[in-house]
């Protein structure tokens, strides 16, 4: 278990699935920026039974306080060249535990993580340009802003713009 100073990541459990499965059911749960319409439920346990979500290419781990589940953070491999990759990554909180400093922390926990056991240099994260809170939370975490990507998310009939993110492992050594 990798601890912050609110909160710990850990595997996801069976019994987290449920959780987990709210991000895809309920708009609310996603919140504004992350509700993209109605998706697959059933994909986190297909995903859950082949490799516990943890891949080579990306992964999920709970994001707790105690025994109490505040949602997740996940990581994707970006390929950049046959002989280099990053990744990118993502928090998500259920909507009673956003705003309080939790989703800087396990942010801040997860670079610390993918550092410590993976060899990238860079780590690197998105998000809407309308997304102030979560601009905060990233450079909180120590990202460095470095651009806009336009017209990069479609989301609500719209196609958003997105910022750009990255921390090196340099940055946080």
């Amino acid at each position: 278990m990798m601890s912050g100073d609110l909160v710990a990541l850990r595997p996801v459990t069976e019994d987290d699935l449920a959780v987990l499965e709210r991000f895809l059911t309920e708009p609310e749960a996603a919140g504004p920026f992350q509700w993209l319409g109605w998706s697959d439920p059933g994909r986190w346990r297909r995903r859950w039974a082949e490799d516990g979500l943890l891949g080579e290419d990306g992964g999920q781990l709970m994001v707790v306080t105690g025994a109490d589940r505040l949602g997740f953070v996940a990581w994707r491999k970006v390929v950049v060249s046959r002989s280099s990759f990053h990744w990118n990554i993502g928090a998500q909180l259920l909507p009673e535990r956003r705003g309080r400093g939790a989703g800087t922390q396990a942010q801040r926990a997860l670079v610390r993580y993918l550092f410590a056991h993976t060899p990238v240099v860079r780590i690197e994260a998105d998000t809407e340009t309308e997304n102030i809170a979560e601009q905060r939370a990233l450079e909180k975490s120590g990202f460095t802003r470095e651009g806009v990507l336009r017209s990069t998310v479609f989301r609500d009939g719209e196609w958003r713009d997105v910022v750009r993110y990255s921390v090196l492992r340099a940055d946080v050594a």
